[in-house]
């Protein structure tokens, strides 16, 4: 019924007719919605100010209702007035369910319908519609408008399916531009019943929304999947947040927006549970930059950070990449061991001073290098961070100094002798020669100190020693010494400061509050409370650990990586999403243990993602080669789609420049979106210079940075070059090649060995 109704529509222009009275009804909808929002607007703004005239009366408690209520006012009112594309988004026709519950959002709860909501002829009544979007809305009398796309009113929108039902009748995804509706597209979940709403039978309108949200053209930054989430997305989205969400799937099965979509999710279910904030971490600043619009879209912004796996390291970014050989050595668990030996090794300087001259009761105390070398070495048999022995170091010297003066057998009364040498610290400590011996002799470390002491090869070559062989040594070291830190960087610093630790410093006095001087207030109250929005603002600034960590592109993450997350989740909940197929990393069973121990024995709950709804069937095949030969006995996900236009393959018989420009070029012509072409890194820059003058629609990226990303059309330059630049080489390759949403074209060089046809060794039968 659903297929025949669709194709009356394509050619019946008493259907056209229909579809426009069906807009007209959506339209109608949106109207009412907006008015009711432009109500809630007004009655925001009539709060912000309520709240600041309580904010006159004086006394503490009108203060601090008056922050709360001012910050709650604030973050609703930020809310109504932002511009969503797609507000409402969605609708569902329901039968009648099998109770008359109704949840906090004022629909029914029931999930399966009534007996005898469908009679015996196969016919059945609506008994209800729910409307989806992006926020909800109640109208005056509290019945719902719009139901919350998080809330489990709007679960059915998601999971219904033609095979699994319940109570859906018709889904329907709305299209609309500001606050005009364009479009309606129409799947039919029970498509053997005669279904009347109104008195009227319900029609069925479009070509499926899904396969109409796979066809729009991609731009620079992802859009959210809100009104196309499928149903076993949709279980990942839900799924109880407790321990730990393990997520697998294959390239376009949209993990990375379930973690977006999860993030907000969580927040709408328990924002109490989430103060804490959420952190996702992505492979690059490309996604990153990619993905930051889609949370604010769903109407969720400020208490969810996305930072780079380069940029978790507040005052530190990753501007570099290592060369594989390089990155496998900083990391692999063996680099802690490194950096252990380095933090403690840091401290031996050649300007350090060698002999330590005081003078105490009258007389001159000296402390010779090897005195001061034991004094080190026992400081240094503690196990806490290496900042933090400072002050054991102190204490050292002064007994050392103490036992030199001969000061303490001149008393036998305990008393005096405990007197006699608390004068002895103190004339010690006081006197300027001491401080400036302690500040040179054991300095305040920094990470970015010991990196910079391990660019000193013979150095590195003692704290490596039998640890990493004298190739890697040398490799480190020189990487160490260029300007600028890479992602691998990133995470020994963060591993450095938890090896150095910092020292406590004295809390800063909180300034008074002027509103506090004018009423007199500073005698009840010496330092203002800071209100709840100054709370939160602090603590996101300062916050190094969150209530619930989620990791995309798990796959791609080295040892010490994990280690850098796991200690930003060590009380969290966790969500990780990754493809072992898609692994940059070459040791994976070294990665997996390291993610094992930042989980913690947190229970794991698996889920997996079947569904490619990227790459058409063409593409999805070709790539496929490949991952036989990156991850034998690998099953690729299932394309859903399939375009009828093959890969294409072009040989570069003259400059390799001048070819991807032309097939670049061919490129724009035929997508109305985005080209992205994909080289190994080493050509990264050079790429980018064969492509000026093309237009901001394409780009060039290197092979490690087109993780999560997808383009109307990808063009993969020497597929033999990205293999080959690593041991992981394949799997890069495999994600270079599954990156296209319409047409894929692979350029070969003479080291890919294409065929007369211009295929590549790599891709052949």
């Amino acid at each position: 019924m659903a297929a025949q109704a669709q194709q009356e529509t394509a050619v019946d222009p008493v259907h056209d007719s229909v579809r426009d009275r069906e807009i007209r009804v959506e339209q109608e909808h949106l109207d009412r919605v907006y008015l009711r929002l432009e109500e809630k607007i007004h009655e925001a703004e009539f709060l912000m100010r309520d709240a600041a005239r309580r904010g006159q009366v004086g006394t503490p408690g009108a203060l601090a209702e008056r922050d709360a209520q001012v910050f709650r006012a604030g973050i609703h009112l930020n809310r109504l007035n932002n511009e969503y594309e797609d507000f409402l988004f969605g609708r569902i026709d329901l039968l009648l369910g099998k109770d008359g519950k109704k949840g906090p959002d004022g629909a029914y709860t029931a999930v399966e319908p009534a007996e005898g909501a469908v009679r015996p002829d196969n016919t059945a009544d609506i008994a209800e519609t729910l409307h989806i979007g992006r926020i909800g809305v109640l109208d005056e009398d509290y019945a719902p408008l719009v139901i919350d796309w998080r809330a489990p009113a709007a679960a059915p929108f998601y999971r219904s399916t033609p095979v699994d039902p319940g109570r859906v009748v018709r889904r329907r995804v709305i299209r609309s531009k500001g606050r005009r509706v364009q479009s309606v597209e129409d799947d039919l979940m029970r498509p053997e019943l005669t279904a009347s709403l109104d008195g009227h039978e319900l029609p069925v309108i479009g070509d499926g929304a899904l396969m109409a949200a796979l066809g729009q053209a991609r731009t620079h930054t992802m859009r959210d999947i809100v009104a196309s989430i499928q149903a076993e997305q949709d279980l990942v989205i839900r799924a109880p947040a407790a321990s730990v969400t393990y997520v697998e799937g294959g390239p376009g099965t949209g993990k990375t927006a379930v973690a977006l979509h999860r993030a907000a999710y969580l927040l709408y279910q328990d924002r109490r549970r989430y103060a804490g904030g959420i952190l996702i971490v992505s492979p690059t600043p490309l996604l990153v930059a990619y993905t930051e619009g889609v949370l604010p879209s769903l109407g969720e912004e400020g208490q969810v950070a996305i930072r780079a796996i380069g940029s978790l390291v507040d005052g530190a970014e990753a501007t570099l990449y290592d060369s594989p050989s390089v990155a496998r050595a900083k990391g692999s668990y063996r680099m802690l061991k490194v950096l252990r030996k380095a933090a403690r090794g840091a401290l031996e300087r050649h300007d350090a001073p060698q002999r330590l001259r005081v003078v105490a009761f009258g007389r001159r105390l000296e402390l010779e290098a090897e005195e001061l070398e034991g004094v080190r070495r026992t400081a240094l048999g503690g196990t806490a961070p290496v900042n933090l022995l400072r002050p054991r170091a102190r204490k050292l010297l002064l007994d050392a100094l103490w036992e030199r003066s001969g000061a303490g057998n001149r008393h036998t009364d305990p008393e005096l002798a405990a007197e006699l040498r608390s004068s002895f610290d103190e004339d010690v400590t006081t006197e300027d020669d001491f401080i400036a011996f302690l500040d040179a002799w054991w300095p305040e470390l920094t990470p970015a100190a010991v990196l910079d002491a391990m660019a000193d090869e013979r150095r590195l070559g003692r704290w490596a020693r039998r640890i990493l062989n004298p190739g890697e040594v040398r490799k480190v070291a020189r990487a160490l010494k260029r300007d600028g830190r890479s992602v691998h960087d990133i995470a020994m610093l963060d591993e450095l400061q938890a090896i150095l630790g910092a020292p406590a410093r004295p809390r800063k006095k909180r300034e008074l509050d002027p509103l506090d001087q004018l009423t007199g207030l500073e005698e009840l109250m010496p330092v203002r409370e800071e209100s709840q929005r100054e709370r939160a603002e602090r603590l996101a600034q300062e916050r190094v650990e969150y209530a619930h960590v989620i990791v995309d592109e798990a796959q791609d993450l080295t040892p010490m990586q994990w280690r850098m997350v796991g200690r930003r989740g060590r009380h969290a909940t966790w969500t990780v999403v990754g493809d072992p197929a898609q692994s940059s990393w070459s040791d994976p069973d070294e990665a997996a243990q390291a993610r094992d121990e930042a989980l913690g024995t947190r229970p794991r709950r698996r889920f997996e993602l079947t569904v490619n709804y990227r790459n058409p069937a063409e593409i999805a095949e070709l790539a496929s080669k490949v991952l036989a030969l990156a991850m034998p006995g690998s099953q690729a996900p299932r394309a859903v789609r399939s375009t009828g236009v093959e890969p294409r393959f072009a040989v570069a018989e003259g400059p390799l420049g001048e070819t991807v420009r032309a097939e670049a070029a061919r490129l724009l012509e035929r997508v109305d979106g985005t080209v992205g072409v994909v080289v190994a890194m080493q050509r990264r820059e050079e790429a980018r210079r064969w492509l000026d003058g093309l237009g901001d629609r394409v780009v060039a990226l290197g092979s490690l940075e087109a993780k999560g990303l997808e383009y109307d059309a990808t063009i993969v330059v020497s597929p033999a070059e990205i293999a080959d630049e690593s041991p992981a080489g394949l799997r890069v390759l495999y994600v270079a090649l599954t990156r296209a949403t319409q047409q894929l074209t692979v350029v070969s060089a003479d080291r890919d060995e294409p065929d007369a046809a211009g295929v590549p060794d790599l891709l052949r039968d």
